[in-house]
C-alpha cells in the first residue's frame, strides 16, 4: 500500500513537472530508432492485469506502419498510455482497440495517426470541449465515480504538438469513444538498422555484476535516506564497492587519497556543493577522465548543462529509477581487467 501510494504521488508530480517543462519551453524530445512493436508490447505489459481483471479484450493493428521508425519512443508510449489507461478505466466490458495508420509520407518522414477506441460509456459533446484542458475531467462533480488529476490528456495533446501533430476525441454517449493522436516520425535509414531496445540483454544489474563487479564507486550524498537507497542498489543489488561522502568537501578529500572508478555526485550539499567539488576533483592527479555523474533532483535542462560545464559526464535525476541508474553506470564504468 505504501509503495502504491508513493508511485501514485510520484506520477502526479511527474505529470505536473512535464506540464511545467513543456509550457516553459524546456522540454526536449529524444530522437532514436525504435521498433513499432515495442510500443505495443509496452502498453500490453503495463495494462494486462487491469484488462484481465475487467475481462476486457485488447486488439492492436500496427501493420500499416514501418517496422522501424525514428522518434521519441518513450514520450509516444506515454501519450498512448494515457489513452489506454483511460479506456480501461471507463470501459466495464467489451473491447479496446489500438490502431495506427499513415496519413502522409515522403522520403524521410511520415505523419502517423494512432487511435484508441473503447466500448465504454462515451462522452457528451459539452464534456469533450473540456477534456484536454489542465485539471479537467469529463465528470468534475464532487460525486464522480472515477478519480484522476485531469493532466494525462493535457500532456498527450502537448506531446502531440511537440511531435508535429495534434490530439483529439470523437465520442457518442453510450457508444464508446475514440481518442486519437497524430505525430511526425522520421524513417529509419534501412530495415537492417536495429535499435538498442531490440537487442536481447540481461538485466542491467546482472550486467553490472558481470562486467564491473567490485569496481570502486564514490557516492557524494548528504541525505541519509538517499544514502541508504543508493547503497542497497549499488552494493547489494549490483555488487559494486561503495564509499560514502557526506558532503563535497569530504568527497574531494577522499578522491585525493585514493582512486575511484566512478563518482556519483549530488549537487546540493553542505560545506561544498557538487559543482565545485567536481571542479576541484578534476584538478587532482588521475581524475582528468574519471566518470563523474550527477545524481540530483535538479533535473531541468539548464541543470544538466551546469553539470556538464563543471566537468561532469552525465546526469541522473532523482528520484532515481534503478534501471536508469544501472544503465548509466554500464555506459561509463571501465571494464574489469581480465
Amino acid at each position: 500500500k505504501i509503495t502504491g501510494s508513493a508511485n501514485h504521488l510520484l506520477a502526479i508530480i511527474n505529470d505536473i513537472l512535464d506540464i511545467s517543462k513543456i509550457e516553459s519551453g524546456k522540454f526536449q524530445l529524444e530522437q532514436s530508432v525504435f521498433r513499432t512493436s515495442d510500443i505495443i508490447e509496452k502498453l500490453i505489459g503495463l495494462n494486462l492485469e487491469r484488462m484481465q481483471a475487467k475481462g476486457l479484450s485488447f486488439q492492436t493493428n500496427f501493420t500499416r506502419l514501418p517496422a522501424l521508425l525514428v522518434g521519441d519512443q518513450v514520450r509516444l508510449t506515454q501519450a498512448l498510455l494515457n489513452y489506454v489507461s483511460n479506456a480501461i478505466k471507463f470501459t466495464e466490458s467489451g473491447t479496446i482497440q489500438l490502431r495506427a495508420s499513415v496519413l502522409e509520407e515522403d522520403e524521410t518522414s511520415l505523419l502517423a495517426r494512432f487511435e484508441v477506441q473503447d466500448s465504454g460509456m462515451g462522452i457528451s459533446p459539452e464534456a469533450q470541449t473540456r477534456l484536454f484542458q489542465p485539471f479537467e475531467q469529463a465528470d468534475n462533480s464532487t460525486t464522480r465515480k472515477f478519480g484522476g488529476t485531469g493532466l494525462g490528456l493535457t500532456i498527450t495533446r502537448r506531446l502531440a504538438e511537440l511531435m508535429g501533430g495534434e490530439a483529439g476525441v470523437s465520442s457518442t454517449v453510450g457508444n464508446g469513444s475514440t481518442f486519437w493522436i497524430t505525430v511526425r516520425l522520421a524513417k529509419a535509414l534501412s530495415d537492417s538498422e536495429t535499435p538498442a531496445s531490440a537487442e536481447k540483454v540481461n538485466a542491467p544489474e546482472d550486467l553490472l555484476r558481470a562486467r564491473h563487479g567490485g569496481c570502486r564507486i564514490l557516492l557524494a550524498e548528504d541525505d541519509w535516506i538517499n544514502q541508504e537507497v543508493a547503497l542497497e542498489l549499488l552494493h547489494e543489488v549490483a555488487g559494486l564497492n561503495i564509499e560514502l561522502a557526506d558532503n563535497g568537501r569530504v568527497a574531494v578529500d577522499l578522491a585525493r587519497q585514493q582512486q575511484y572508478d566512478l563518482i556519483l555526485m549530488d549537487l546540493l550539499m553542505p560545506e561544498l556543493d557538487g559543482l565545485n567539488a567536481t571542479r576541484q576533483i578534476r584538478q587532482l592527479p588521475g581524475y582528468a577522465s574519471t566518470p563523474i555523474i550527477a545524481m540530483t533532483a535538479n533535473a531541468f535542462n539548464e541543470d544538466r548543462a551546469r553539470c556538464i560545464e563543471a566537468g561532469m559526464n552525465d546526469h541522473i535525476p532523482k528520484p532515481v529509477d534503478p534501471d536508469e541508474l544501472f544503465n548509466t553506470l554500464l555506459k561509463w564504468l571501465p571494464e574489469k581487467a581480465a
